[in-house]
């Protein structure tokens, strides 16, 4: 049985990566973006909620949420906004511009992706027509993933996750990677849109993964459970074989603590009891295979363990405010994640997995 139960997560919650821009910037310059969900539209159309990132490739910056205290970056350090509040990264700190340029977000696409920006003092923002020396490069990237039905992540992330370039496992790698994608942006590459997506999906993940790694003692939240002896070898069995009738007691024997301790400590670190968790986590899943597969709804009611489709068809709607075809139908017309075909990518075929 696999133990990736984050992979898990990220592939059932549509995790998407875009790189739209790079910043270079000569002191004193300021960049300012609006919040994320007033530009999804223009970025990543289709998704539910969507994070902003930078990586800071060349030189130092200053970034943080408008009216709040910045972090200052260096040369291979990242900043992830994960609730998509509006936020400004500069030379110095408190940075703030005129306001975000929405004019940006809505203008006419370059050939190729990512734009190459050069910001001024109050945050004009002018393409870069010929390369010139600037104190600082700025890796800027988006990602996109399910808010609804279920999505665990998005509520034990803080609004500003500062991931540093230098010490731990991991820094050299991610400091390469920043530096493959301004590489990767310059040569315009055929397939170089795509290339750039997966980086800033690999930058994204990497950041998760340090993120985990440096966790204090004492941290709740569904990251703080993957850690925790009892409580990630539920949630492991839980993602692996949700179809599985589990009990609180047998989830507990499978997990190899009892039952009592096993509730005290998901309802500690996830905030909810086990079985509430596999019923969500059940309809995320559902949701999932209904937009992005053929499935038959019947088939996909038994993949997440519901014996009929009417069973199925209630707790979907108690879960969504909408039937199974319903929410099918309204999403099959919405803009999707597209191959670099542009042909719509399926996720994997439901699978029945058994004990």
């Amino acid at each position: 049985m696999s133990r990736d139960t984050l992979s898990n997560l990220l592939g059932a919650i549509r995790l998407r990566g875009a790189m739209f821009y790079l910043v270079d910037g000569s002191a004193p310059w300021v960049a300012e973006a609006a919040c994320s969900r007033e530009i999804i539209p223009a970025i990543l159309p289709g998704v539910e909620h969507m994070m902003e990132f930078h990586g800071v490739a060349r030189g130092t910056c200053w970034a943080g949420i408008v009216g709040e205290e910045p972090v200052r970056l260096e040369a291979g350090d990242m900043v992830i906004f994960p609730q998509g509040d509006a936020h400004a990264i500069g030379s110095r700190p408190h940075p703030h511009a005129k306001g975000p340029d929405m004019g940006f977000y809505t203008s006419p696409r370059p050939p190729q992706l990512p734009y190459a920006l050069r910001v001024s003092e109050r945050g004009a923002i002018d393409p870069v027509l010929e390369p010139g020396e600037t104190d600082a490069t700025i890796v800027c990237g988006f990602i996109g993933c399910d808010a609804k039905p279920f999505n665990p992540l998005l509520a034990a992330l803080p609004r500003v996750l500062r991931v540093p370039g230098h010490g731990g496992a991991g820094s050299a790698w991610l400091a390469g990677v920043l530096e493959a994608v301004v590489q990767e942006s310059s040569a315009k590459r055929a397939g170089g849109e795509a290339v750039l997506e997966r980086m800033a999906e690999m930058l994204f993940v990497e950041a998760l993964r340090r993120y985990v790694d440096a966790l204090p003692p004492g941290e709740t939240g569904w990251l703080a459970g993957l850690g925790d002896a009892a409580v990630g070898r539920a949630l492991a069995l839980l993602h692996e074989r949700p179809a599985e009738a589990w009990t609180l007691e047998r989830l507990g024997e499978a997990a190899a603590v009892s039952r009592s301790t096993l509730h005290e400590r998901f309802v500690h670190l996830i905030g909810q009891p086990p079985m509430q968790y596999l019923a969500q986590w059940r309809m995320q899943l559902a949701a999932h295979w209904l937009r992005d597969s053929n499935a038959k709804v019947l088939e996909v009611a038994l993949e997440v363990g519901y014996e009929n489709e009417a069973a199925f068809a209630r707790a979907f709607r108690r879960a969504t405010g909408e039937s199974p075809a319903a929410w099918r139908r309204a999403r099959r017309s919405r803009p999707g994640r597209r191959g670099s075909d542009g042909a719509p990518t399926p996720p994997e075929r439901p699978r029945r997995v058994t004990a």
